[in-house]
């Protein structure tokens, strides 16, 4: 890693302002800053790369990416799932460039070297003759990620071979997982491959729309209220708990007015009840039958919703996970997986995929709502004001909302610390300040000016 820099003055600011409930906005898309994030934040923390489903046998392989490191998926001859640097050995070209597939073997496009399914180097083109028998294959196998695991299905990986264990990281948030992956006795599926696109956003702004940012729904996504799909009380995201937890994990439980849901169990066939009730605590049951909708996210950069979202007046539930990858301080690619439960009907499925895909992807119109607003962000983040590291024009963002007058509720079921409303910045604050203590870990000081 470079050992780059940071000056003294400004970390000082930043963690005044944020002690103050705010955010200077020249941090979001600096330049420096982003490089920073990928040596301090990205590569020192556990990655969503996909889901056990999406490799059902031997020789099955997605492609993935960790910012800028391109990921070999693949389920090899013994069952396990291994993670690889997707790039040859030989001259380091990238091996597999189809997004999924199955193989016996991965050649290289380059010089024909090949890989076995556990990543040994198995052929090289005119070997011995080219190389001699003294060259030693065992040295040149493909390069495994160093940390990977997973947990309810979700497949992680990490850069760093001295990160902390993923339950340990995932931490209090592994209670909501259980709750949303664990209610049926086979768990869930992806479905397709998962969409991407890319979008005009930075990293930080969408991880925090997703995890921590109810607020927005009732302005951003108006159109949902005036064709009655949504409710007219401009409070009707905010009814419910936001929950701030470990690593500035968070998730919000978003219920309504009354505290129940209008479609029990997220509108999930009465036939699976039992069989929810059986599988969770009788504190997850509870609020599986009471919730509206789930949003959170795993810090840095993994979101996930559980809504309840319908086509031709009937409702049905699912579970979209996504991840927002870096391409720059301006620039997201978005990935986008929708998952549902194994034991649901076939038609209901195919129901709920409708309704996903009304909502959320590149066509989807609570996608292009929100697209729409983080370009805007991005847009004037260039602004001489905006970017002045002096603060002189009062170029900070406001996360203000619950600073002072909203207090804990020790009652909510759940672990880590619940607030009692989704409209309030407790979450977006945490990550922030979590991304100042990744970003300063470890890292030189330099005195300096502003």
């Amino acid at each position: 890693m470079i050992r780059r820099t940071i000056d003294e003055n400004l970390v000082q600011q930043l963690k005044e302002k944020m002690a103050e409930g705010l955010l200077p906005q020249w941090v979001l898309t600096d330049p420096d800053i982003y490089q920073l994030e990928k040596e301090k934040v990205f590569a020192k923390t556990w990655q969503f790369l996909g889901h056990e489903t999406e490799l059902k046998e031997a020789g099955s392989y997605v492609t993935r990416w960790m910012v800028n490191d391109p990921i070999l998926l693949v389920k090899d001859n013994e069952g396990e799932i291994k993670a690889y640097l997707n790039s040859c050995t030989h001259r380091g070209t990238q091996l597999c460039t189809a997004d999924r597939g199955k193989k016996k073997t991965f050649t290289c496009p380059y010089h024909g070297w090949s890989y076995s399914l556990d990543g040994k180097l198995i052929g090289i083109v005119a070997g011995n003759k080219v190389y001699g028998e003294e060259m030693c294959k065992d040295e040149w196998g493909l390069r495994p990620i160093p940390k990977l695991a997973s947990y309810r299905g979700m497949i992680f990986g990490c850069l760093d071979p001295d990160v902390e264990p993923l339950e340990d990281y995932l931490g209090e948030m592994k209670w909501y997982f259980d709750l949303m992956l664990g209610r049926s006795d086979n768990g869930m599926e992806v479905i397709g491959l998962p969409q991407r696109w890319v979008a005009k956003a930075n990293w930080k702004a969408t991880a925090e729309n997703f995890a921590a940012d109810p607020y927005h729904v009732q302005t951003t996504h108006r159109s949902t209220v005036e064709m009655g799909i949504s409710p007219e009380d401009p409070l009707y995201a905010g009814y419910g708990h936001q929950v701030v937890m470990k690593n500035a994990h968070g998730i919000n439980v978003i219920t309504s007015k009354t505290g129940r849901s209008r479609a029990a169990f997220q509108g999930m066939p009465e036939s699976m009840w039992p069989m929810f009730q059986r599988n969770l605590s009788p504190e997850q049951a509870d609020i599986l039958e009471r919730v509206t909708v789930f949003v959170g996210g795993v810090y840095p950069n993994l979101s996930f919703v559980s809504p309840i979202h319908g086509t031709e007046g009937h409702l049905h539930n699912y579970l979209n996970f996504r991840v927002w990858r870096p391409l720059g301080p301006d620039k997201v690619e978005v990935w986008c997986w929708f998952m549902i439960d194994k034991d649901a009907p076939e038609e209901y499925k195919v129901d709920a995929y409708r309704g996903y895909l009304g909502s959320f992807g590149p066509t989807g119109t609570l996608e292009q709502d929100d697209t729409e607003t983080w370009a805007r962000i991005v847009e004037v983040s260039g602004a001489t004001m905006m970017r002045d590291k002096e603060l002189n024009y009062n170029n900070v963002s406001n996360y203000l909302m619950g600073f002072s007058h909203v207090e804990q509720d020790k009652d909510f079921p759940g672990p880590g610390i619940a607030y009692p409303t989704t409209y309030i910045d407790a979450l977006s604050r945490r990550m922030h300040e979590h991304w100042l203590e990744l970003l300063t870990k470890d890292l030189p000081v330099k005195e300096g000016s502003k």
